[in-house]
C-alpha cells in the first residue's frame, strides 16, 4: 500500500463536502476519483498533498514515497523556456554533465597517478550519469513536449508569455519527467486534443508508479484505471474495474438499493394498514394489538429513498417541423489566418437525422468551420446551403444567451410560454435541475450549471439542425450522460464539434475528421473511425504523407524512446571510443618504457629481469592490439 485514506471529513461553511471517506492505493495502481461538480475531488488531492486541513480523518502515505501533484491551474511565471522549463528537472543530470566534460578537459594536461585518479572519477561519474538516464534525458523531454502538444517551433517560448492552458501542460511534462511514486492528476486531459490524450493514456498505461486521477473523461480512464473511488454525498465508494465495469455495478447497486426501499415502503404501508383495521375494531384487544404494532413501526429503520433508476433521460425532444432530407450542402469551403491554412477545398453533405461529430487536432479549424456555417465567420471561398425547411440553432460554449436577473424557471417559461409548469419541470429535470433547483438565479449557476440550462434551452427550440461547439465542456460526468441521452432522443439532425471520445462513441453515427487541411468521412462511430483511421487516410494522402504526419502529429512514446535508445548507445560509444584512446596512449607509453629498460646495461646482464620484461612486453603488445581492434569497430559503427 502506497497511500492510506483514513476517515476524512472536511466541511465548509456549514456544509459537509467530505464525511468519513477511506480507501487506500496499491503501489503501481491507476485509480479515478469521480463526482459530480463540486462533491470535493480537488479538496481531497489538496488533502493529500498537505495544502488543506481536514477537519478529522488521515492522509497517510507509505515511508519515503514521493507524491507529485497536477493542479488544474498553473502559476508557472518566470523568463525560461518551455524546453528549460522540463530540462530543470534533471538539473542534477546537467550539473553531472558539466562536470564530466570539466574532468574530460583537464585530463589532457595530467599524467601518472593524477591521470589514474581522473580517469577513476571519469568512469564514475559517466557510470552514474548512464545510470539515471542521462543519455537520453534531453530526447525525453523532447518527445514528452510533442507528446503534450508542443511543437519544436514552440520549444523556445518564454513560461510567462504562455496561456493557463499551455502552463498546464508544461506543467504535466514537468511532472511526467520527475517520475514520483504517486501522481495525483486533477482534469490532466482539460487542456489536450485527441493526439496528446492518447499519447498520455500510453505514457500512464506504461507507468511504473501509481496514479490517482480526476477526470471527466470516460474514455480516457475506461483505457488506464483498474478501480474507481466515486465521492457521492459525501462519502466514498470502492468500485474494481474501470469506468463501464464502474458505470454497470453502479446500476446493479441503484436497482438493488431501490428494490429495498420499495420492500421496506410496502412493509410500512401493510403495517399502516393492519394497525388502522385494528383501532377500527375498537376492542380492548385488538386496541392493545394496534399499539404494539405502532411501536415497532416506530423502530423500524426506513432507509432514504434512493433514485429511482427508470427516472433516467427518456424524454424525446422532436423538432416541431420536420425538415428535408438534404439538410446541409457545403462546396469547396476555404479558410486562411496569417501564416496558417486552416483547411481548403472542402465539401461534405448532410442528412435528416444524422449525427454528425467533427473531430481534429487543436487549431485545425472545427470551431471555425461551425461558426462559418453560422455566418459568424467569412470563408475565404468556396459555399454552403441549408436546406427545405431547415432551421439551425447554434450552441457555442463562450457564448450562453442566459439572462443573470432570471431563475432557471424563469429561462425556460418566458421563451417558452405555452409550456405547462409541469412539463417545464420535466424538462429541467431531465438535465438534473429538480425541487427547488428551478428557482436558482441565473447569476449564482457554475459553468456547468449555465451550460446545461443552456442547452436545455436549445433542445426545445424551434431547430431541426443543432450545431454544437465542445458540448460536453465543463459538464461532469452525470451532466454530460444527460447530454448523451439528450441527443440520442433528438430527432432532428446534429452537427458538433467534439474532442470528448466516450460522447462522441455513444451519439455518432458519422465523423468528420479535419486533418492536414482536408475532411475525412467515416459512417461510424469513434471505435469505426480508430478500426479504419489508417486505410482512410492511406487513401487520401498517400504512404508516405500519413506516415511523416502521424509521427509530427501524435509524437509517441515508442517513437522518442527508441529515439532516446539509439543516442544512448551513441553516448556509450563515444564513451568507450574516449577510454580506448587514453588507454592506448597509456599502452604506447608503457611499451616505449620496456623498450626503453631493455637498453639499460644493468637490466641486460640481469636474465631474470629481462625474462620479466619480455613477460610484460608481450602483454602489453596484445592489450594494445585488441585495444587498436575494439577502436576501429567502434568506430565502425558510427
Amino acid at each position: 500500500m502506497i497511500l492510506n485514506i483514513s476517515n476524512i471529513s472536511k466541511d465548509y461553511d456549514g456544509q459537509t463536502i467530505l464525511k468519513d471517506v477511506s480507501f487506500h492505493i496499491e503501489e503501481h495502481e491507476k485509480a479515478a476519483l469521480i463526482g459530480i461538480n463540486g462533491a470535493g475531488k480537488s479538496t481531497l488531492l489538496k488533502i493529500i498533498m498537505g495544502l488543506t486541513e481536514p477537519d478529522s480523518g488521515a492522509s497517510v502515505p507509505a515511508k519515503d514515497i514521493r507524491i507529485g501533484y497536477l493542479a488544474q491551474h498553473q502559476e508557472l511565471t518566470g523568463s525560461r523556456t518551455i524546453y528549460q522549463e522540463l530540462l530543470g528537472v534533471r538539473q542534477e543530470l546537467l550539473d553531472l554533465s558539466d562536470r564530466i566534460r570539466a574532468e574530460e578537459r583537464g585530463m589532457a594536461d595530467l599524467t601518472g597517478e593524477a591521470l589514474e585518479r581522473s580517469m577513476e572519477r571519469y568512469a564514475r561519474m559517466t557510470e552514474a550519469f548512464e545510470r539515471d538516464g542521462g543519455y537520453s534525458y534531453k530526447s525525453e523531454v523532447t518527445g514528452v513536449l510533442k507528446g503534450l502538444g508542443f511543437r519544436e517551433d514552440e520549444f523556445g517560448r518564454r513560461i510567462s508569455e504562455l496561456s493557463g492552458g499551455q502552463k498546464t501542460r508544461v506543467a504535466l511534462g514537468r511532472l511526467l519527467l520527475t517520475a514520483p511514486d504517486l501522481i495525483l492528476l486533477d482534469e490532466p486531459t482539460n487542456h489536450l486534443d485527441m493526439h496528446s490524450i492518447e499519447w498520455l493514456e500510453t505514457y500512464l498505461m506504461n507507468y511504473s508508479g501509481a496514479a490517482l486521477i480526476v477526470s471527466h473523461d470516460r474514455y480516457f480512464l475506461n483505457r488506464i484505471v483498474s478501480r474507481v473511488i466515486e465521492i457521492e454525498n459525501g462519502t466514498a465508494r470502492n468500485y474494481r474495474g474501470n469506468y463501464d465495469e464502474f458505470s454497470l455495478k453502479k446500476e446493479q447497486i441503484r436497482k438493488a438499493e431501490y428494490a429495498a426501499w420499495l420492500n421496506a415502503e410496502r412493509e410500512r404501508k401493510h403495517q399502516e394498514e393492519v394497525i388502522s383495521k385494528l383501532k377500527s375494531f375498537n376492542r380492548e384487544k385488538s386496541v392493545r394489538r394496534a399499539e404494539s404494532r405502532e411501536k415497532m413501526l416506530a423502530r423500524m429503520e426506513m432507509p432514504e429513498k434512493p433514485a429511482d433508476p427508470g427516472d433516467s433521460m427518456k424524454l424525446r425532444f422532436t423538432p416541431s417541423v420536420v425538415s428535408g432530407n438534404d439538410v446541409l450542402s457545403v462546396e469547396n469551403l476555404s479558410k486562411s489566418y496569417p501564416g496558417i491554412t486552416l483547411f481548403e477545398d472542402i465539401s461534405f453533405e448532410i442528412k435528416r437525422g444524422e449525427h454528425v461529430a467533427v473531430i481534429g487536432d487543436n487549431g485545425t479549424g472545427k470551431s471555425t468551420l461551425l461558426k462559418i456555417l453560422n455566418a459568424g465567420v467569412r470563408p475565404d471561398g468556396g459555399s454552403f446551403a441549408y436546406g427545405t425547411n431547415v432551421f439551425e440553432a447554434y450552441y457555442d460554449q463562450e457564448i450562453q444567451v442566459l439572462h443573470d436577473e432570471k431563475t432557471i424557471f424563469e429561462e425556460i417559461s418566458d421563451d417558452y410560454p405555452s409550456m405547462t409548469n409541469t412539463e417545464i419541470r420535466t424538462k429541467l429535470a431531465a438535465f438534473l435541475f429538480t425541487g427547488d433547483d428551478v428557482f436558482k438565479p441565473v447569476s449564482a449557476l457554475s459553468g456547468g450549471e449555465r451550460a446545461r440550462v443552456s442547452l436545455c434551452k436549445l433542445m426545445l427550440s424551434d431547430a431541426n439542425f443543432l450545431m454544437l461547439d465542445e458540448p460536453t465542456n465543463h459538464l461532469d460526468i452525470n451532466s454530460r450522460e444527460v447530454l448523451e441521452s439528450a441527443v440520442r432522443a433528438y430527432e432532428g439532425t446534429v452537427l458538433y464539434v467534439s474532442h470528448d471520445r466516450y460522447f462522441i462513441n455513444r451519439t455518432a453515427d458519422r465523423i468528420l475528421d479535419l486533418t492536414n487541411r482536408k475532411l475525412l468521412n467515416y459512417i461510424g462511430n469513434y471505435d469505426y473511425y480508430l478500426e479504419k483511421k489508417a486505410d482512410v487516410e492511406r487513401a487520401a494522402f498517400g504512404e508516405e504523407e500519413t506516415a511523416a504526419e502521424t509521427s509530427a502529429g501524435t509524437a509517441s512514446m515508442l517513437d522518442w524512446k527508441a529515439q532516446k535508445e539509439q543516442e544512448s548507445k551513441e553516448r556509450r560509444r563515444k564513451t568507450a571510443i574516449l577510454r580506448l584512446e587514453q588507454e592506448i596512449e597509456k599502452l604506447e607509453n608503457e611499451d616505449a618504457e620496456i623498450d626503453r629498460l631493455f637498453d639499460d646495461p644493468v637490466i641486460a646482464s640481469d636474465p631474470e629481469k629481462l625474462t620479466g620484461l619480455s613477460v610484460r612486453k608481450d602483454a602489453v603488445t596484445k592489450r594494445l592490439e585488441d585495444a587498436l581492434a575494439e577502436w576501429e569497430a567502434l568506430q565502425e559503427e558510427a
